[in-house]
């Protein structure tokens, strides 16, 4: 059987040429060996956008909303709405309304730059509270001791809204500015006005909200100097009962420490640990085995 070979390119063609058709070579070479060198950029770009955080199991979910709907949590609600006189205390009948939803908030590990860490974290689950009179509140619920407990309430129904605002994508909270977005793979989209002034009407990119967030946090993070010194806001210990509700802290927040328990897992639970972690907790709920009474801060 007789072997056919394509025939070589001569020296002449390739080296002596014209400048153009040299040039033009050259470029075609450079186009091929970046092509070959980058071919899988567009898949890895994409597998680096970070993944949604896993969703609370269904039964985390039903231990809260029961959580916020016992007895206790009602008698705590009924002096929660009659704290400014609004209602009295008996005529409050408060009532949990609509889903109990999963809260995120901004995750540390985004923030440092932490390769495949999601851009937020399951932080606590909410649930709408609202009284005879029209007020409402939410009522965030956490793991803590083995047992789905309310930890703190909070004026208005901000976690309900703006969770139903999503479209598809994961709702979630940059506390220290008050500011909801909505992560949709690579694609961060503000749900109010705070978000759309530090992003952008049109919204940003994962990668460019990232670097935002890292300015605008990198030194505040858990165990920093800023953290050490005392200088994290929030809300201190308050003791059960409507004391001290409707006092609020102004500071900066800091960001959360990423503690949330069964992360990886969509079967784990949030627990009051990630909820709560010291003067580092991204909302400082400062538990004290009751409820934590404090006022939204007012927009």
């Amino acid at each position: 059987m007789t072997e056919h070979r394509a025939p070589a390119v001569s020296a002449t063609a390739g080296g002596r040429g014209t400048p153009a058709r040299r040039a033009a070579i050259r470029a075609a070479a450079t186009g091929a060996l970046t092509a070959a060198l980058l071919g899988l950029a567009p898949q890895s770009a994409l597998a680096a956008t970070p993944a949604p955080p896993p969703a609370p199991a269904a039964s985390a979910v039903t231990s809260a909303r029961a959580a916020a709907t016992a007895p206790d949590a009602l008698a705590t609600l009924s002096r929660f709405f009659a704290r400014d006189g609004a209602v009295t205390l008996a005529k409050a009948q408060p009532r949990i309304e609509g889903r109990t939803v999963p809260v995120y908030v901004l995750s540390a590990d985004f923030v440092r730059g932490k390769a495949g860490a999601p851009v937020s974290q399951l932080e606590f689950l909410a649930s709408t509270a609202v009284s005879a009179d029209g007020q409402k509140a939410s009522v965030w619920t956490a793991e803590t001791g083995g047992a789905w407990k309310v930890v703190n309430i909070a004026t208005g129904d901000d976690e309900a809204r703006y969770s139903a605002a999503g479209d598809g994508g994961t709702v979630f909270q940059e506390p220290q500015i008050n500011a909801w977005y909505e992560q949709r793979g690579d694609r961060i989209r503000p749900l109010d006005a705070e978000a759309r002034k530090a992003i952008g009407a049109g919204g940003t990119t994962v990668a460019a909200y990232q670097k935002r967030v890292a300015k605008a946090y990198g030194d505040k993070l858990p165990g920093s100097a800023y953290d050490r010194r005392g200088a994290a806001g929030g809300y201190g210990p308050q003791s059960a009962g409507a004391e001290g509700a409707g006092q609020a802290g102004t500071r900066e927040q800091p960001v959360a420490a990423g503690a949330t328990a069964g992360a990886g897992d969509s079967s784990g639970p949030v627990t009051a640990a990630s909820a709560v972690a010291g003067t580092a907790a991204l909302l400082a709920l400062g538990l004290s085995g009751a409820a934590a009474l404090r006022r939204r801060h007012s927009r």
